[in-house]
């Protein structure tokens, strides 16, 4: 819908101070504002009716049909997909019956991996997106979450993407798309250009407006302690943690999120620098930045009060609050001449984007008309979503040691499908979990979606043939002797129960022994695996002679050393989604392959951390005590590519001016393969440390059995060194391998 720029100007004109200021909150909690009457429909609460009277309209609503322990909505109580059209209909009329002039609300709702709603799908998270090294199939997999938000009435998806795991000890890992900033920014722009469409042509149509979170370099936090002091210098934040902010605005996202962190001690969501300089004047950026939940409120330290905390975010150029007061009080400055032009400023930009999805009233309509929700459509699109969900966790699948015995993962399917041999022990604290593969900001689902490996081995092979041993002692000593294969499923959850604590901003503020072992608020100082599962996997090893094949869930960059020691055969899930434990069967049964590869580098000591593959200088033999640091390196993957050879590798920097154009020849050998052939590349000249390696190109191929093909990287020459250094030569390594490896040099100017 295009914008009618007048009208606008009309409504602005029309609007008190207090109105506008109402147009930029987003306070009120979505699940609030409808309640359930005694015939148990659901109505307008008086919360939304007071919010609503009190601006006289509303901004922004969020988190209407979201439902986690947070927010205390379950299958009990909260809104059924069923129900989600009547929910939007009771929200859009109360706030169009009781608001001045007409307006709709945007309804924003958390979709960091699918939507957080009852019967939304459920996408791996991003570190096991990231794993699939797959920017289109990460696009097709948002289109399809986005077509599921629009077709239930939402406008806005808060999706998680510009965080870069840069300590394993952050809980927020799972977050992010890995340790690399070029595949952070190829997948941040598959995230908007699928729920955005190209050139926001689905926006109002079909798709949604993408508030890409957290900006910036929350990742970066000393410690690994969520929220804290990023302290870096210019270069590497523009190199490592801008990339991906720089690809969400020429994929024309129309929202970032301010985050809770500061860079060497400014506040993101008061730092006039990011939010306006940098976001705006230099990358062009037109649309609106909304604050993390609660951010502006805990800027009161340093201005002094909570009025001051929203002026300053409001003036260093946040548009639109969240949960905070600080914005609920900017009417305390209306005759402050910078908080009004303000104000009007940020409130253009959120009636534009009410205009896009039609919630603005129409020329000679006294309110908008708002289309509302069809069933039909969110259950296409929530089948769709499914699908993709499917296909992304097969994807996510990486196997990362085979053969460290003498069995073979081959060997092991072999033994797996002869229904003659021994049992099948799954054994491992999440043997029989569904929990452990979805991560942190997921939605209940229902009792008759959930797996499990134990579970799906079973429905495969038969109860008779699997046995389920959660602890070594679940098992009697004949079956340990008798079995044919164990499947030790390890790692970390980030999952909440109904009765845990949380910080007001919904991060975990307190887990049982037993609970989460990730996700918000849940940073770790040990990032070996919780609940001595090492130890558990020793005892298991001495108990039986079978090949072990170790399964690790993982939101977070784990030590897994004895894992690898002592498994044949290991696979990093991620958090693969819904559907984990079905792709984690399709390997062991069905043969499927793994393309997935590393997306962070696996540290080989709980303390040597931490360790990046694009560090300036390396770990290795600098700590006395553990000479080799890295256990597995970013990008590894012993998979479906394991089997494809490279030939005629060659560099050229004359062809394409402004880049070096690198080719090489792939070859599969009779099966087949799929997944992404990386890059990488070393610079020596120029004026700095160079960094041990950077991804410079990617390219995701499927190709036949048997097929040949011709590979093309390109590689723009300012991704290898500052314009206006002298000459620098760079080597490239397909994929660390220094056997495929060719050096160019590049001229000083270009």
């Amino acid at each position: 819908m295009s914008i009618n720029c007048a009208a606008v100007d009309r409504l602005i004109d029309s609007m008190s101070f207090t109105q506008k200021v109402g147009q930029l909150n987003q306070r009120l909690l979505g699940w609030k504002s409808v309640e359930r009457n005694a015939a148990g429909r659901l109505v307008a609460s008086d919360e939304l009716k007071q919010e609503i009277d009190r601006w006289g309209g509303l901004g922004t609503l969020y988190g209407l049909l979201r439902a986690d322990p947070w927010s205390g909505q379950h299958w009990g109580n909260g809104i059924r997909p069923e129900e989600r059209t009547e929910a939007i209909a009771v929200v859009q009329q109360t706030v169009l019956e009781r608001g001045v002039h007409g307006i709709g609300v945007l309804l924003s709702e958390e979709a960091p991996h699918g939507h957080q709603a009852l019967g939304g799908t459920v996408l791996p998270t991003n570190l096991g997106l990231g794993a699939t090294f797959d920017p289109q199939g990460v696009q097709e997999a948002e289109a399809a979450v986005a077509a599921e938000l629009a077709a239930s009435g939402i406008h806005i998806a808060l999706v998680s993407g510009l965080d870069i795991a840069r300590d394993p000890r952050w809980g927020r890992c799972e977050e992010c798309f890995g340790e690399d900033p070029l595949m952070a920014a190829r997948m941040c722009e598959a995230i908007v250009t699928g729920m955005q469409g190209e050139h926001r042509s689905k926006v109002g149509h079909g798709g949604v407006a993408v508030v890409l979170k957290h900006l910036a370099a929350q990742g970066e936090a000393v410690g690994g302690r969520n929220g804290q002091s990023a302290v870096l210098g210019p270069h590497d934040l523009h190199e490592i943690h801008l990339p991906p902010v720089a690809a969400g605005v020429r994929a024309g996202a129309l929202g970032f999120m301010a985050a809770y962190n500061d860079i060497d001690s400014v506040p993101c969501c008061a730092n006039p620098w990011l939010l306006k300089d940098y976001l705006r004047d230099q990358l062009g950026f037109d649309g609106i930045v909304m604050a993390d939940g609660l951010a502006v409120d805990r800027l009161e330290d340093m201005v002094g009060s909570i009025p001051a905390a929203g002026r300053a975010a409001l003036l260093a150029g946040v548009d639109v609050s969240l949960w905070d007061e600080g914005f609920t009080r900017l009417e305390e400055y209306a005759d402050d001449e910078q908080v009004v032009a303000a104000v009007d400023t940020a409130l253009r930009r959120v009636l534009e984007l009410k205009a896009m999805f039609g919630l603005l009233p129409e020329d000679g309509a006294d309110t908008a008309a708002i289309a509302m929700p069809s069933a039909d459509a969110i259950a296409q699109a929530t089948a769709d979503g499914r699908e993709q969900a499917k296909r992304m966790a097969r994807e996510a699948i990486t196997l990362i040691n085979d053969g460290q015995s003498a069995a073979t993962l081959d060997d092991i399917r072999s033994v797996i499908a002869d229904a003659q041999a021994g049992p099948v022990i799954v054994a491992g604290p999440f043997a029989d979990d569904f929990g452990c593969f979805l991560g942190d900001y997921t939605a209940p689902l229902p009792a008759d979606e959930q797996s499990s490996v134990y579970r799906q081995l079973v429905a495969r092979l038969g109860e008779d043939r699997v046995l389920l041993a959660a602890k070594p002692s679940d098992a009697p000593a004949d079956q340990w002797a008798r079995a044919s294969t164990v499947v030790f499923v390890c790692g970390s959850t980030s999952e909440r129960s109904y009765d845990s604590e949380f910080d007001d901003n919904g991060a975990a503020k307190a887990v049982t022994e037993y609970g989460a072992t990730c996700g918000e608020g849940v940073d770790l100082s040990d990032i070996r695996l919780p609940w001595r599962q090492d130890d558990m996997l020793g005892e298991v090893a001495a108990l039986t002679t079978a090949p072990i094949v170790s399964v690790a869930v993982c939101g977070r960059a784990h030590v897994l050393t004895d894992v690898l020691e002592r498994s044949a055969v290991t696979i990093w899930a991620g958090y693969a989604g819904q559907y984990g434990p079905q792709a984690v069967a399709d390997v062991l049964v069905d043969g499927a392959d793994m393309s997935g590869r590393l997306p962070v580098t696996l540290p080989a000591y709980p303390a040597a951390i931490p360790v990046r593959y694009n560090d300036r200088q390396s770990a290795a033999h600098v700590y006395k005590d553990a000479a080799e640091p890295i256990l597995r390196g970013f990008g590894y993957g012993a998979g479906s590519l394991a089997a494809v050879t490279f030939s005629e590798m060659h560099a050229d920097t004359q062809s394409h001016p402004g880049e070096v154009l690198v080719q090489v020849t792939a070859h599969a050998d009779d099966h087949g393969a799929a997944g992404a052939v990386n890059l990488f590349a070393h610079v020596s000249g120029g004026r700095r440390i160079p960094r041990l390696a950077m991804l410079v190109d990617s390219v995701y191929m499927d190709l036949n059995a048997g097929e040949r093909r011709d590979i093309a990287f390109h590689v723009p020459c300012d991704r290898l060194r500052d314009v206006g250094d002298g000459q620098v030569q760079v080597t490239c390594t397909l994929d660390g391998d220094s056997t495929h490896t060719v050096t160019a040099t590049l001229p000083g100017e270009y």
